[in-house]
């Protein structure tokens, strides 16, 4: 595969994460929601936003902190993600580029504002995640890129993305057009109440479009409709070649066919903000995935960078992912 010049490229929600340290009382007092994430308009964006103590303004979204991850860890990365042609558009696109990711995706320029998540962290570090998807959710099918797809080893679809007709079609071209090139699709489920609302779209697209599927045990569960996770497992090893399943401080177990690692989490400190564990997890084990390491590997990287995200505020690295890699006695594979 001469033409790659990507190992993962993301598709998602391109989101301004808003994070700042409150108490339980702020989250009593505005009905937030820990453990969650919901959407809401942009009056209601305005007014919470409005009520946050100072904080932090850092270009997020799921699929894009995991494409930071991925380059912090020396993999090559490349996102699509739509956003406005305003203030915090650019604040985007120049840091995801700066991080090392490639960006070219044509912002919004008549619609809606830049999408951004307001993210309350109470000191159990039990986030509260409030979004206004704004421009980020008037991705097509015209946004997927078919030399971007060709160019990436995996493609990677955010299942936060899924609220719109526009962006399911955008979803299924970017499947589609990873088959036809003999790329890998991997999925991450997001989030419970999202899956609750696709569960049968969800369902649809994991048994017949994915090939690596993404989930903690509450998602995993939830997509089967089970309540036991061995039950809920065994469903996902016969629908995807590949399952990595995050399951908190019991680690991440990652199936495929009749192989099964069980991977324990990462040692750490103090646990501050457990924004973006997830999607740090998706980046660790698809870096190596995508250069051919084993599942245990994979699920080593994934639980690494998990471990490194949750021990600060906000859902980029503050370290060198790949220096921590090494020092725990991994290496990464060698781009192709």
């Amino acid at each position: 595969m001469t033409d790659i010049r990507y190992d993962v490229l993301g598709v998602g929600n391109a989101i301004v994460d808003v994070l700042a340290s409150v108490d339980d009382a702020f989250i009593e007092k505005h009905e937030l929601a820990k453990d969650a994430m919901l959407l809401i308009d942009e009056q209601r964006a305005e007014a919470l936003y409005a009520a946050f103590p100072p904080g932090q303004e850092i270009s997020g979204g799921s699929a894009a902190n995991t494409l930071a991850g991925v380059a912090s860890l020396g993999g090559r990365g490349a996102y699509i993600g739509k956003v406005a042609a305003d203030q915090l558009g650019e604040v985007f696109a120049h840091d995801l580029r700066a991080a090392g990711v490639h960006y070219d995706t044509a912002p919004l320029k008549h619609g809606p504002a830049t999408a951004r998540c307001l993210i309350a962290v109470p000191p159990d570090a039990r986030r509260a995640m409030n979004t206004f998807l704004g421009a980020s959710t008037l991705m097509t099918e015209a946004d997927i890129q078919e030399d971007l797809v060709k160019a990436a080893t995996v493609i990677f679809l955010e299942g936060y993305l899924f609220d719109r007709d526009e962006a399911k079609a955008a979803f299924r071209r970017a499947a589609k057009l990873a088959k036809q090139h003999g790329r890998a699709v991997a999925l991450t489920l997001s989030d419970v109440f999202c899956v609750e609302r696709h569960r049968d779209s969800f369902r649809d697209l994991v048994k017949n479009h994915i090939d690596v599927l993404f989930a903690n045990e509450a998602e995993i569960k939830s997509l089967y409709e089970t309540e036991d996770f061995d039950a809920a497992l065994k469903q996902a090893r016969a629908e995807v070649k590949v399952a990595a399943v995050t399951r908190s401080e019991k680690g991440a177990v990652i199936v495929s066919g009749d192989q099964e690692a069980r991977v324990p989490a990462e040692k750490v400190e103090k646990v501050v903000d457990t924004t973006g564990a997830g999607d740090l997890f998706a980046a660790g084990f698809l870096t190596g995935y995508s250069r051919g390491a084993d599942l245990e590997s994979c699920g080593r990287m994934g639980v690494i960078a998990a471990g490194e995200i949750i021990s600060h505020m906000g859902a980029r690295p503050h370290a060198r992912l790949h220096e921590l890699i090494e020092t725990a006695g991994l290496r990464v594979p060698p781009a192709a």
